[in-house]
């Protein structure tokens, strides 16, 4: 129904088509306003073009790294375990080993020095030993369940000169 107009410019339409047509006009301006000033509160907020949901979704990639890492720790503290209750009992078994061949060459029994060092030995042990169980589940006595518990061994605060020692031998 639209008819030229005379100018050439113009299809010209019924009242309320031009009415309709003209307040599609103001609102696609008002659009457009509304987004530069989106786009500019936008670079204001966020500069070197971030972008908020790209952040967010390397957030929760490095959240899901995280926990894989958290697993390995726990597996990796477990296997230190392992390790440190096979040396503990060979360790065991070569100092019965040297008391009895001290004893049967008549020569005298470990120094009060010797078993202090052995004492400390398994005081510390029995410490590194407990800090890790909650994550990796083992005690001296039960080497088979493991814990869900998140608490790891760096948690702790001040240690001994021989327990410093026997971590870093450990690492």
């Amino acid at each position: 129904m639209a008819m030229a107009d005379p100018s050439g410019r113009r299809p010209r339409h019924h009242p309320a088509v031009n009415d309709i047509l003209s307040t599609l006009a103001v609102a696609n301006a008002a659009l457009a306003d509304v987004q530069r000033r989106l786009d500019l509160e936008f670079r204001a907020s966020y500069p070197d073009h971030t972008n908020p949901a790209k952040l967010v979704a390397r957030v929760k990639r490095v959240q899901e790294a995280v926990a894989a890492l958290k697993e390995l720790c726990r597996d990796l503290l477990t296997q230190k375990q392992e390790l440190i209750d096979r040396i503990h009992v060979s360790l065991m078994a070569q100092r019965s080993t040297t008391q009895r061949l001290l004893a049967a060459s008549g020569l005298p029994p470990l120094s009060d020095v010797d078993e202090a060092a052995h004492n400390t030995l398994n005081a510390v042990i029995d410490e590194w030993t407990a800090h890790v169980s909650p994550v990796t589940g083992r005690t001296r006595q039960k080497m088979s369940t493991r814990s869900s518990s998140p608490r790891f061994f760096f948690e702790e605060t001040g240690r001994s000169t021989a327990k410093s020692f026997l971590f870093s031998a450990i690492i």
